[in-house]
């Protein structure tokens, strides 16, 4: 059995059917939880992809890292 603090985020799946969200897996929420619905859409690799490439961007193309290629080019 799973109790949540309400200080803590956990994602659960789930799909709508006939109009109702049905958690995928079971978990012990009390009545009246907030909860917040993303909406992903049908091709769920490619949303991944595309929620991860902003970080990846943020990390690979980075003017502190050119210290790194001036290094390399003495």
């Amino acid at each position: 059995m799973t109790s949540y603090k309400m200080n803590m985020l956990k994602t659960l799946w789930a799909t709508v059917r006939q109009g109702k969200i049905e958690l995928l897996e079971s978990a012990e929420l009390p009545e009246g939880t907030r909860v917040l619905v993303t909406l992903l859409p049908d091709d769920e690799a490619e949303f991944w992809l595309q929620a991860s490439q902003t970080s990846l961007d943020g990390i690979w193309d980075n003017a502190e890292d050119d210290v790194y290629a001036q290094l390399l080019q003495k």
